[in-house]
Formats: structure tokens, C-alpha cells, sequence
């Protein structure tokens, strides 16, 4: 773990030095791309930071909503840096609604934005799994294997290398391939459906995922859920296409 990078008498956060890295570097590689999706640069950073602000947003009103208590106590809390005063489910809902709603007014393709936004949610994956490593969070089962690590008083799964070797290999695979993607969206499905699959595995090495009724994981139901939803809508839209190539042949 390293969660503080220590520079003389300044201490600055790796986890979250980690994310803003992979903001940023997901941001450089989205615009290069984005004119293979027909999106202009300016409405590619629109589309990102209305759904950062408003998620941000979302997350911290939620936060409050559910601890009201802690928050009329101490009022400077309501713009607090402390990433743990958010409701991330709450920030991806508000964010995902301010897309919408502003690529919506902008008359951007659904499809295409989201292929549009695919890299820098690639390199966030990667982002999120540094974080995990510098801080500790999404631990591992305990295990006695060659490659353990110690942690939280246990030898461990390396479960946030696992992590970041699936992000690393998802991100590799996508875009080695990006040119086999003809048809608006199918970057995006297949790096959804390449995490989904990727998240059924790894919860497999997790000391802390949720559970529910005889012992399945919370994590892995919803993995499956994804990965079905995008396998139909690969199916429905391909079989659309081959439909209109044939109208017009």
C-alpha cells in the first residue's frame, strides 16, 4: 500500500493522484479519437464534465439526505474533499442523467457518444485499480500462495493486481482491435461486456464483496445481468444492421 506520496513536508493522496491521472490520460486519448465518432472535442468535454459535476453533485446530496445529522453539525462538511462523504451509486445515476440530458441538447448520437467516452472509462478502469493497490481498498481472501501478499494482518489475494492486469488487458484488447468496429456502439459494448466478464472472476478473489443468500455475490449477479443485457443488445443491433444493408442492397 502506499496511500501518501510524501514529497518534504507536502503528503499528497496516491489514490486519488491515481484517478486524476487516468482523467487525464483517458481524456488526451478520448479526444484523439473522437473525431472516428463523429463528436467534436468541445462537446466531448461537455458531455465528461457535466457528468463529473453533476455526479459529484448527486453523490454529495444523497450522502447528505442519508446523514443529515453529521452534516448540520458541521456545515463545511457539505464541501468537503473527503471522496468518502459520496454515494457513489447515487454519483454514477446524477452523472449518467446529466449526459443524457445534455447530449440530448447537444444532438450527439447516443451511440456515438458512448464510444466516444470508452477510452477514458478504459483508463479509468486502470485508475480505479492503482487507487485500490495504493489504498488498500477491494482487499483479497485470505490464501497462502507464492505470490500472497500481507495485508490487514492476513496474506492475501493480490486482488487489486488482478484487477489492474484485467483493466490493462481489456484496455490492450479494445484498442488494438478499435478499427474492427464498424457499427456505432460496439466499442462500448465490448468493453462492457469485457468488464462484466473480467468482474465475474475477480470476485471470485475478494475478502470484502457483499453477499447475499447462500454466499453469491452481489458484485457477480449484477456482472451477469450486464453481460447478458449486452450480449442482446450486440445481437439486436447487428441483426438490425445486416437488415438495413440488405433494404438497401
Amino acid at each position: 500500500m502506499l496511500p501518501t506520496l510524501q514529497i518534504g513536508p507536502l503528503a499528497f493522496p496516491v489514490p486519488q493522484l491515481s484517478l486524476l491521472a487516468a482523467l487525464w490520460l483517458g481524456l488526451s486519448l478520448a479526444e484523439k479519437l473522437s473525431s472516428r465518432n463523429n463528436i467534436s472535442v468541445e462537446t466531448l468535454y461537455g458531455l465528461v464534465f457535466t457528468g463529473l459535476l453533476t455526479g459529484v453533485a448527486g453523490a454529495r446530496l444523497a450522502y447528505v439526505l442519508q446523514f443529515p445529522a453529521a452534516f448540520i453539525q458541521s456545515p463545511a462538511s457539505l464541501v468537503s474533499l473527503n471522496a468518502g462523504l459520496l454515494n457513489p451509486f447515487s454519483g454514477f445515476v446524477f452523472g449518467t442523467l446529466g449526459m443524457l440530458i445534455f447530449g440530448q441538447r447537444a444532438r450527439v448520437p447516443f451511440w456515438n457518444a458512448l464510444d466516444a467516452l470508452t477510452p477514458l472509462l478504459a483508463i479509468m478502469a486502470v485508475g480505479l485499480a492503482l487507487a485500490h493497490a495504493a489504498s488498500g481498498e477491494a482487499f483479497g481472501a485470505a490464501a497462502n500462495l507464492p505470490w500472497s501478499v500481507t495485508l490487514w494482518g492476513a496474506r492475501r489475494h493480490p486482488s487489486q493486481i488482478y484487477e489492474l492486469m484485467a483493466a490493462v488487458l481489456i484496455l490492450g484488447v479494445l484498442f488494438t482491435q478499435i478499427k474492427s468496429y464498424p457499427l456505432p456502439g460496439t466499442l462500448f459494448l465490448a468493453f462492457t461486456g469485457l468488464s462484466a466478464t473480467a468482474r465475474l472472476f475477480l470476485e471470485a478473489f475478494r475478502g470484502d464483496s457483499a453477499t447475499i443468500i447462500g454466499g453469491l455475490r452481489v458484485a457477480q449477479i449484477w456482472a451477469w445481468v450486464v453481460l447478458i443485457l449486452v450480449c442482446l443488445l450486440m445481437e439486436y443491433r447487428n441483426h438490425r444492421a445486416i437488415q438495413k444493408d440488405g433494404k438497401n442492397g
